[in-house]
């Protein structure tokens, strides 16, 4: 087995996030959650290493970065989905309006759940 070399990590590194990227775009959330522990381990194993090459670290550290904002908007949308999601099961609950004084009124829904057979 060999030796991972500071410019070895920061290749592998870097195609990751590329991969992540690329996830991030196309809303695989599987994908980029299996890829968390590699990238973690990866940049522990930089961190250990304290590798010279500051060119390369601000290129991933772009990239990081990069797909931080992307995962915040995945997770900003995510967030509207579901309150979306609550709003019209509330809607299906009940109906909420306002009467000619201004007073909001409740109007308690009814879900109706009939079979009906046909011969």
């Amino acid at each position: 087995m060999t030796e991972d070399t500071p410019q070895t990590l920061i290749d592998r590194l870097d195609e990751l996030l590329e991969t992540e990227r690329t996830a991030l775009l196309a809303g695989n959330l599987e994908t980029i959650a299996a890829l968390l522990a590699r990238k973690e381990a990866l940049i522990d194993a930089l961190n250990r290493m304290q590798p010279n090459d500051r060119g390369a670290l601000e290129k991933l550290h772009e990239k990081i970065t990069r797909n931080q904002a992307l995962l915040d908007g995945a997770l900003q949308g995510i967030r509207r989905v579901a309150a979306r999601m609550a709003a019209v099961r509330r809607i299906r609950r009940s109906l909420e309006t306002y009467d000619q004084s201004g007073r909001r009124q409740v109007i308690d829904g009814e879900v109706v759940h009939k079979v009906e057979k046909r011969a």
